[in-house]
């Protein structure tokens, strides 16, 4: 399932992509707006800035702002900073590759090529949308 984490940081990349002129905006007029909390969305958009793909200014007009355009924010980015691998087992991982105890041969195991799949075929769609469709 989707944590918490990756839904609400979502949700603030679509607030922040549909405001006119990539104006920023302050973390109070998302967290109400989305209804997420102020503190635990400050912990997202922080993540979110370190990765590239938000920017932050200060002051009294200040607040997140997107980077990237949002054709340019690819949802396995998105996916892979805040949720974690696209793998759902170690085994199958690209970028977090770790062997499974229980199993003595990949190459046989029925688990690691299902999981394969699935793999890409989630990878295919993360890679092949952006921000923008999601707009």
């Amino acid at each position: 399932m989707l944590s918490k984490k990756t839904k609400y940081g979502l949700k603030a990349l679509l607030f922040l992509a549909r405001q006119e002129n990539n104006t920023p905006v302050q973390i109070s007029v998302i967290s109400k707006s989305e209804n997420i909390s102020q503190k635990f969305l400050e912990s997202i958009l922080l993540t979110l800035r370190k990765i590239g793909v938000l920017g932050s200014k200060k002051g009294k007009n200040g607040g997140y702002y997107l980077l990237k355009a949002p054709q340019d924010i690819k949802m396995s980015l998105v996916m892979r900073t805040l949720e974690g691998p696209i793998a759902m087992v170690p085994c199958v991982s690209l970028n977090f590759y770790e062997k499974c105890d229980d199993c003595p041969d990949e190459t046989l195991c029925g688990v690691h090529t299902l999981m394969a799949e699935v793999r890409d075929k989630t990878l295919d769609i993360f890679n092949n949308k952006s921000l923008a469709d999601l707009v």
